[in-house]
Order: C-alpha cells, then sequence, then structure tokens
C-alpha cells in the first residue's frame, strides 16, 4: 500500500503543481521537483508512510505524519504556500462531488447538536490547554486575533492595541454605552474599551482558563465596577446593551447555528444599537464543500469549528435579524502578519513550552497550524473581515464609520 500511494502522489504532484516549486527528497536521497518560480519549497520524507497518510487522510493525515515525525521542511509556510496556489484542479473536484457528499454530511450532523456543553467541551479542546502556553507567544494584550499594524514597524502589542482602537472608533464607544462582548478571550477588549473609552463591558465566555484570567486581569487594574466577566453560552444571555462586540468568535458556532448566533445578537441590541464582528471567512464558492469536512483544523485543533463566509454571514443576518450591514473592512494581510509575528515567539519558546509538559509531538502540530493559517491568509485561502450591523433606528454619529459600505484590503 505504502508503494502505491508514493506513486500515486508523486504522480498527483508532477499533474498538479504549475505555480510555485516543490522539492521532495526521499529517506534514500532521491529527489523530485515539482513546477517552478517562487515559493520554493523543500520536503524531507524521513518515512514513506507519510506518503499513505497524506493520500488517505488528507489535510489531517498530513498533519499527523508531520507531528509523528514523518516528514519535515524548513519553511513550513512555504510548503502550504505551494499547496495553497495549486489546489485550483482540487476544488474544482471536490465541488463537482459535493451534491454526491453533501446527503451523507448533513446525516452525520442531524445527530450533532452543538449544546452548550459540547460547546464547552470543543472550547476546553483548545482554549484551556493552558494560559502559560498561549502567553508565551501572544503579545502582553493576550489577543488571539488579528492585530492591525497601521503603520510601519509596529510591535505585536502597538498592532494589537491598534486593532482595539480601531474597533472602538468605529462603533464610537463612549462612557454612556453598556457594551456585551460575546467571547472574552482573556479580558484584552473589555480592559481596553473600559479603561480608554470609559464604558462599561459585559463580556463572556465558556473557558474556565479564560474566564478566571480575565477576572484577575480586571481585579489587577481596578476595573471592576465597569467590567462584568461572565461564564456563559452566548444562547443563555439576557438583556439589551448599546453597542455589541464580537471577535472571531463565530468561527465556534458551527454552521447549524449561524442564524441562531446573529439572532441572538439582535435580539441583545437596543433599538439603535451597533455591533462589530470580526471574522475569519472563507470564499463563498468553498463553503459547501468546507462546512462538514474532517479537515486538519477542525479535528486537532479547533474541534467541530466552521469558518462561515461573507454570503453565508449576509443571508444569517437578512433571514434571522433586523440588522443592517454599514461597514466593511478587509483585514486579511494584517492577519498573516500576525501569525508570522506568532510563529516566531511560539519557535523561540520552545524550551519554556517543553519545560511546561508540551511534548514535541504537540509543538510540531502547533508550529504546523500556526504556518498553515500563515499561509491561508497571505494566499487568500481564508480572509479576515471586519463588518459592522446596526439595528433600524441606528443613525452614523460624526465619530464613527461612515455609514457607506467600504472594503479596503
Amino acid at each position: 500500500m505504502t508503494a502505491v500511494a508514493r506513486r500515486t502522489v508523486l504522480a498527483i504532484l508532477a499533474r498538479s503543481v504549475r505555480t510555485g516549486r516543490l522539492t521532495l527528497v526521499e529517506p534514500d536521497g532521491t529527489r523530485h521537483a515539482f513546477g517552478r518560480g517562487a515559493p520554493e519549497a523543500t520536503v524531507a520524507i524521513h518515512d514513506l508512510r507519510a506518503y499513505r497518510m497524506t493520500l488517505l487522510g488528507g489535510s489531517r493525515g498530513m498533519a499527523e505524519a508531520y507531528r509523528d515525525g514523518l516528514w519535515d521542511s524548513p519553511d513550513l509556510t512555504a510548503v502550504v504556500r505551494v499547496a495553497a496556489r495549486n489546489v485550483a484542479g482540487l476544488d474544482a473536484l471536490r465541488r463537482r462531488l459535493t451534491p454526491l457528499r453533501e446527503p451523507f454530511q448533513r446525516g452525520r450532523a442531524a445527530f450533532v447538536r452543538n449544546t452548550p456543553r459540547r460547546a464547552r467541551q470543543d472550547i476546553e479542546a483548545h482554549y484551556d490547554l493552558g494560559n502559560d502556553l498561549f502567553s508565551l507567544f501572544l503579545d502582553p494584550t493576550m489577543m488571539y486575533s488579528s492585530a492591525v499594524f497601521d503603520r510601519p514597524h509596529m510591535t505585536l502589542e502597538e498592532a494589537s492595541v491598534a486593532k482595539l482602537d480601531m474597533i472602538c472608533d468605529k462603533l464610537a464607544i463612549g462612557p454612556d454605552d453598556h457594551v456585551l462582548e460575546i467571547g472574552t478571550g482573556w479580558g484584552g477588549f473589555a480592559l481596553h474599551a473600559a479603561s480608554t473609552r470609559g464604558c462599561r463591558v459585559t463580556t463572556t465566555t465558556i473557558s474556565r482558563e479564560q474566564h478566571d484570567h480575565a477576572v484577575a486581569r480586571v481585579e489587577a487594574a481596578g476595573l471592576q465596577d465597569r467590567v462584568t466577566v461572565l461564564m456563559e453560552d452566548y444562547r443563555d444571555l439576557k438583556g439589551q446593551y448599546s453597542k455589541l462586540v464580537s471577535i472571531e468568535m463565530i468561527e465556534a458556532v458551527g454552521w447549524k447555528d449561524f442564524d441562531t448566533y446573529f439572532r441572538v445578537c439582535s435580539e441583545r441590541l437596543a433599538d439603535d444599537g451597533s455591533m462589530l464582528l470580526q471574522a475569519i471567512v472563507m470564499d463563498d464558492r468553498a463553503y459547501a464543500v468546507e462546512r462538514a469536512s474532517r479537515s486538519f483544523i477542525r479535528t486537532l485543533i479547533f474541534p467541530n469549528g466552521c469558518l462561515p463566509s461573507r454570503e453565508v454571514i449576509a443571508r444569517c443576518v437578512a433571514r434571522s435579524t433586523d440588522l443592517h450591514a454599514v461597514h466593511l473592512e478587509d483585514l486579511t494581510p494584517h492577519y498573516a502578519e500576525t501569525l508570522r509575528r506568532w510563529g516566531v515567539s511560539f519557535e523561540a519558546a520552545e524550551s519554556e513550552l517543553e519545560a511546561l509538559g508540551y511534548d514535541e509531538r504537540f509543538r510540531r502540530l502547533w508550529r504546523l497550524y500556526l504556518a498553515y493559517c500563515e499561509a491561508g491568509f497571505a494566499e487568500r485561502r481564508i480572509g479576515l473581515v471586519q463588518t459592522v450591523l446596526a439595528k433600524p433606528h441606528w443613525r452614523p454619529e460624526t465619530s464613527a464609520v461612515p455609514a457607506a459600505t467600504e472594503v479596503a484590503a
């Protein structure tokens, strides 16, 4: 089987790699080169089982083979970038197969409900891996979302603060506002908004590690009178708020609950309120294929996560809410740079990670995860958008984002 898988993979690469150059080096020193031009990537095959695992397991098999040391590369991001530039044929095949696969996918999904308990288990599998882990590669704001590099030579911390200011400015958050945040993270937005804008913030998470860390940060900052940290599922929230913020939380909602998510957001906003959604999105044409896939990211990193597309967001908003979009901005290039910075910090912290008990297999998997995502944004296989959605009685304020929809790279 391994020999057949090797021949099949080499034949597929010879036929499909046209843009960029990929060089495979096998255990006996045999070299195979595919394609030409930049980017250039080299993969060292240490064990021929890597061919079988990748052929049969797709991106998950590829990731497991790397995790287990069956292959390596001096530049993982370049490997994924070459792959991303040459998947048009595979994408077309997967789209043609979608009508055949979708009934099975829907049948499988019908038995899986994203209940609050299941959502909490999925979140724990990633975000409760340990605050020490995340603190070693995130900047001091502890923002686990894209920064915004709006001027040259910014540090990651400066770019994270710039993103937080951008959000506050777009919503014109001020002292009279009570802001609801769905998805606390480690408290970065809530602390920033309360301390710089004078508003009240109620923020919620279902991660125990994040909740306890955020509460400690609020107390250390002396902001208990302005910031309330809940540990509640977004579906259980009550009350109404003047502003709402959700930064890269929708990806954990699950495709079957996107309508519920937007309906809850709309219900929690006052009639003249507005919300900012920062979301990682996939191409509209890939959504039907990807939403029920068993990919590397959805199985080994973010269990049961699902990226929406812009079209899916627009349809859910129109179908389930009285919100309307008043602003859209594309921030995709900023995420590629953010992930590059995280990757550098992750590598620099290898000894600390090992001392904390994160073994070589874990570190290899996360090294690949960060590079995989960096390449995805760099090649626009995935994107990042900020969208401002407003209730019927909302009117633009002079310091807020203009009412016209805007798209900027």
